[in-house]
C-alpha cells in the first residue's frame, strides 16, 4: 500500500522547469531510492514531499495528507534529514536530541539511538565543535527521534568515513525492518544498490526510470564486461562478430568487450580454438553505475538547470 504518492509534480525557478511532471508512489515499509545527477531535481522533489516547497502543479500525499495544508500532522509522521542543516553552535549533542524528542508525543529513546550512531561519547560536545561527519550523524538521529512512519534522508552518508557509512547502512536496514518507510536520496551507487528496494532515476527534472536495482541493471545495453591481454594478437574480424557483444576495444593490446554471458562463453571458445592464452583476464557484471550512466548520459553541453538547485 502506498504511503507516499507524487502525481504530476512540477516546479519551476525563474521560468525553468526543475521538476517537470514527476509521478511515483512509495510503498509502506520499503526503502525507496531517488537517484540523479546534480541539478536533476531530486532535492526539490523530496522538499515537496516534506512540505518545505509548494509544487506549481500536481499533488503530493503522505499517508493521504497534503504536506502543505496538513503540515502539522505530516510533521508528526515524517522525519527528515536535510542535505544541509545547522543548529545553534553552543547547543550540545545531548541537548539537541533532548529538545527534538520533546517535539513529539511518543518519541524514541534517543540514548540508544545516539549510541548506535556513535554519538554517545560526545553528548556534551557543542554543535559548533562537531566535524562534518558528526553533524551528519546527529541530523540522522534527529530525523529518527520522533518515531516516524516515514523518514526522508537526503545524501545520507555524505561526509562519513567508509566504516561509519557501512554502520549507517545497517542502521537504515534495521529502521526499515522495524516498519519505517525510508526515502533515500543519494549519489552513492553502492549505497543505492545495497539498500533500496526500488529506485526512481530523475534526469533533467523528469522520471527517467523506476525499477528495482536489478531491474535497472538489466536495462543496460551490456550486462557483462570482459577484458584480457591475449598472448598473441587476435584478428579484429573474430572479435567484432562475437554474439551478444555491444562494443569492442583494443587499447595497446588490451582487449575490452561489453556484452552478455553468451559473449563471455564465445570469447573463451575463441581463445581455446586459436590456442591463445588470456592474460590478466577480468570478467565483471554490470552495476548500478552502468545503468545510471546509460539512463542519464546526454550528448552536447551540460544542462544549465543545476544552477537553480546546486546539489540536488
Amino acid at each position: 500500500m502506498a504511503i507516499i504518492e507524487v502525481n504530476g509534480v512540477r516546479k519551476t525557478y525563474a521560468g525553468r522547469p526543475v521538476v517537470d511532471g514527476v509521478s511515483f508512489s512509495v510503498d509502506e515499509g520499503e526503502i525507496f531510492g531517488i537517484l540523479g545527477p546534480n541539478g536533476a531535481g531530486k532535492t526539490t522533489i523530496v522538499e515537496c514531499v516534506e512540505g518545505l516547497r509548494v509544487p506549481d502543479a500536481g499533488t503530493v500525499r503522505v499517508a493521504g495528507l497534503d504536506p502543505v495544508a496538513d503540515h502539522d500532522r505530516v510533521t508528526l509522521l515524517l522525519g527528515a534529514q536535510l542535505q544541509e542543516s545547522e543548529l545553534q553552535p553552543k547547543i550540545t549533542v545531548g541537548e539537541a536530541l533532548e529538545l527534538y524528542s520533546a517535539f513529539y508525543p511518543h518519541p524514541a529513546d534517543w540514548r540508544p539511538l545516539a549510541e548506535r550512531l556513535g554519538l554517545h561519547t560526545m553528548l556534551s560536545t557543542r554543535f559548533g565543535r562537531l566535524s562534518g561527519g558528526q553533524k551528519q550523524r546527529l541530523s540522522i538521529a534527529m530525523a529518527l527521534v520522533g518515531n516516524p512512519r516515514v523518514v526522508v534522508l537526503d545524501e545520507l552518508t555524505t561526509g562519513l568515513d567508509p566504516r561509519a557509512r557501512r554502520d549507517t547502512w545497517q542502521l537504515i536496514e534495521d529502521v526499515r525492518d522495524s516498519g519505517v518507510t525510508v526515502v533515500l536520496v543519494t549519489h552513492f551507487m553502492e549505497e543505492a544498490q545495497r539498500l533500496c528496494d526500488r529506485i526512481a532515476v530523475i534526469d533533467r527534472g523528469t522520471l527517467a526510470a523506476l525499477d528495482t536495482p536489478s531491474g535497472l541493471i538489466a536495462r543496460t545495453g551490456s550486462s557483462t564486461a570482459i577484458s584480457f591481454t591475449p598472448s598473441e594478437p587476435l584478428p579484429d574480424a573474430e572479435l567484432s562478430g562475437l554474439p551478444g557483444a555491444s562494443s569492442y576495444e583494443n587499447r595497446n593490446g588490451r582487449i575490452s568487450i561489453n556484452g552478455t554471458d553468451e559473449t563471455v562463453n564465445a570469447v573463451i571458445s575463441l581463445l581455446a580454438r586459436l590456442r591463445i592464452t588470456a592474460q590478466q583476464l577480468r570478467v565483471a557484471e554490470a552495476t548500478l553505475d552502468d545503468a545510471f550512466l546509460d539512463l542519464t548520459e546526454h550528448p552536447g553541453p551540460a544542462d544549465e538547470r543545476g544552477l537553480t538547485e546546486q546539489a540536488a
